[in-house]
């Protein structure tokens, strides 16, 4: 069983920037593809950023390409996603998700696991 924390959204204005983490608590972290998607009130749980197992490899949506920066460190069993030059847009509750099979980037929601119970982001104008 995994279970995932996340921590560190709030309210910013646009232009800001936070930091989100997820702890992972259970099994080897290090053998995990993790991700990070987003869900808008009213709206579909959206891909947001995904990275492999070793930290090497990383893929991002359009919408925050450039903006949003996933990172890991399987020493502390937790990833992290930097999100700066935030808009009103970006509001939304962010979640992580482990994918326990897979060493590579996983993009599909289909295809994770476990999911944290969420962070709400919210980005004011």
């Amino acid at each position: 069983q995994v279970q995932l924390v996340e921590s560190g959204g709030g309210l910013v204005q646009a232009g800001g920037s936070l930091r989100l983490s997820c702890a992972a608590v259970g099994r080897t972290f290090i053998s995990y593809a993790m991700g990070w998607f987003r869900q808008a009130p009213g709206k579909e749980r959206d891909f947001v950023a995904a990275i492999s197992w070793s930290g090497g490899s990383t893929y991002y949506a359009d919408s925050v390409k450039g903006r949003f920066t996933i990172s890991r460190d399987n020493a502390k069993n937790t990833v992290f996603l930097q999100m700066n030059s935030l808009k009103p847009e970006d509001t939304a509750v962010y979640y992580c998700a482990a994918n326990i099979e897979d060493y590579g980037l996983v993009i599909s929601y289909y295809e994770y696991d476990y999911w944290g119970q969420g962070t709400q982001v919210t980005v004011s104008s």
